[in-house]
């Protein structure tokens, strides 16, 4: 637990050095057996880039740094609650545990509501705020039916 508290610290750490660099109030780092592997803070606004969160960040450098897609044997502290995006991107690192410090609840305080997102996943996709139109017919099936024939896939 005295590891959790250290490590959790870092990304406090990383997210309060991100302010300061002009980024958002948010930091992560990766731990793999006891070792941080990558450390990152929120670059949205630095970056010009809506997908940099600093969970995102992270596990695109421990990603690079491990060379592997899946860090299943990694812990992700953050120092708040992932949100949707980031939570998505957890599921398919592989990550199984997450520690982090704040709740949604404090992120919404400070201007970062992420309840209306977490509405949106539950409904259909005909019922969402963002016009989600599917053409069945366009042909994107094509693509399935060559990774099913592929034999160099690694599923993930």
């Amino acid at each position: 637990m005295n590891d959790d508290r250290y490590y959790l610290k870092q990304a406090v750490k990383a997210a309060c050095e991100g302010i300061k660099d002009g980024g958002g109030p948010f930091g992560a780092v990766i731990v793999r057996d006891g070792k941080i592997i990558a450390k990152a803070g929120n670059r949205v606004v630095l970056s010009h880039d809506p997908t940099a969160h600093a969970e995102v960040l992270a596990i695109r450098e421990a990603s690079d740094i491990l060379d592997s897609h899946d860090l299943s044997d990694c812990v992700l502290y953050a120092s708040c609650e992932p949100c949707p995006m980031c939570l998505g991107a957890i599921y398919w690192a592989g990550i199984r545990r997450v520690v982090f410090a704040s709740g949604r609840s404090e992120a919404s305080s400070a201007g970062f509501s992420d309840n209306f997102i977490y509405s949106e996943i539950g409904l259909d996709p005909s019922e969402r705020n963002i016009d989600f139109i599917q053409i069945p017919d366009a042909g994107g099936e094509e693509a399935f039916r060559i990774w099913e024939q592929y034999e160099g896939k690694i599923p993930y």
